[in-house]
């Protein structure tokens, strides 16, 4: 296992009824509050009610609604320049990991003077940054653990770019996981979260065996819960129980915890990125795309854990290593297709004649050429997942 340094201050508020305390965890000397949420759905299922009762007591509460799926740069812009027109002093996302991720950049962006903020993105200055406007979070969509960790990622319009970012000022003060709210959510919006937090989990275990047997049995434990529970949340998303444990394993797959000591890859989001950015393919969708793909191109490198997973999770035992690690490969697949998921870019576009072209030239481009948990992803090795994968 590798040295490491595990740091994360977000205070998590984990139960039924807890969003009526949402006041109490921002700072009594915060006047000026911009609420940050999505599309309205937050109005029809009555948690901007309960979020709002909660904050009219001696507080200016300011709404900026419309963020969107795969948030924008340009509409974060306008949510800064009205906080700055407001004097906020707090923000509070209410909402997803969209909601959520545009607000960790708008919480470094209001106060970022230097140049034009997307180079906090562009320049990869999040850990650089040294103000930021505090800001807490109302989960209401369980699925990229946004809630309890620094990481964001933001897409810009204009050049169809969607790129991560990051950086200790972007860490949420507190989070409110109340399960009720999966109640109301559409079933796409559940298999995504699954998806979501199932890939999340495979980008930091799936790799090389690492003597950290503690990790892997805290990734294991994720996958096998998420595998359990995925066909009766989906059934019956109205049950606290299950749509709290549906909640949990989303944020503790990606807290930083099972990450620590450990090699990781995420090469599977950085394709699968480009995919949204280009066809605007939720992102969880081409996680499920791209994963399988990369783990059969880079079998060699994860063999080992393929097959740990496959005994552990799947309970493939028979046959030899190399036919138990193919046979994990497609379990995870028809895992996947048992949900509904499609797995291959055809499945959600005919424009994909200059996908590779594009993926592996904006790589180059950025100097991606040594991906994955050993950095031996290189621009071939993306062409060859890509063309797999349509």
């Amino acid at each position: 296992m590798k040295n490491f340094e595990l740091w994360n201050p977000t205070r998590l508020v984990f139960g039924e009824n807890r969003i009526e305390e949402v006041n109490k965890h921002i700072p009594a000397d915060a006047k000026n509050i911009l609420l940050v949420y999505g599309g309205g759905s937050i109005k029809k299922n009555g948690i901007y009610d309960d979020v709002k009762k909660s904050l009219l007591v001696d507080r200016n509460v300011v709404d900026f609604s419309g963020i969107e799926p795969n948030p924008r740069y340009e509409t974060i812009m306008k949510a800064r320049e009205l906080a700055i027109k407001e004097n906020i002093d707090f923000i509070l996302a209410v909402g997803g990991g969209s909601v959520i991720d545009a607000t960790k950049f708008l919480c470094v962006a209001i106060p970022f003077t230097e140049s034009d903020p997307w180079d906090i993105i562009k320049k990869g200055l999040g850990k650089k940054v040294k103000e930021a406007v505090p800001f807490g979070t109302v989960l209401t969509l369980p699925a990229t653990g946004s809630e309890m960790n620094s990481g964001s990622v933001v897409t810009r319009e204009e050049t169809k770019e969607k790129l991560p970012f990051g950086g200790p000022l972007c860490f949420p003060k507190f989070s409110v996981l109340d399960p009720r709210v999966v109640a109301s959510l559409p079933e796409r919006q559940l298999v995504n979260g699954i998806t979501d937090a199932f890939t999340h989990v495979l980008e930091q275990y799936l790799t090389y065996p690492a003597q950290a047997p503690l990790q892997d049995r805290f990734a294991e434990g994720i996958l096998q819960t998420l595998v359990e529970i995925a066909p009766q949340v989906i059934a019956n998303p109205g049950d606290s129980t299950l749509a709290g444990n549906f909640m949990w394993c989303c944020t503790m797959a990606l807290n930083g915890l099972i990450q620590q000591g450990v090699p990781t890859d995420w090469a599977t989001h950085m394709i699968g990125h480009e995919l949204t950015a280009l066809y605007e393919i939720d992102h969880a969708r081409t996680l499920a795309i791209i994963g399988p793909n990369l783990y059969r191109v880079m079998f060699n490198n994860k063999k080992d854990k393929l097959v740990q997973y496959g005994e552990r999770v799947w309970s493939i035992t028979e046959g030899s290593e190399e036919d138990r690690a193919q046979a994990t490969i497609e379990r995870t697949v028809e895992f996947f297709h048992s949900m509904g998921i499609k797995t291959r870019i055809s499945d959600y576009t005919e424009d994909h004649a200059e996908v590779v072209k594009t993926i592996t030239s904006r790589f180059e481009e950025r100097k991606w050429v040594g991906l994955g948990e050993r950095g031996d992803i290189t621009l071939e090795k993306v062409q060859e997942i890509v063309e797999m994968s349509i």
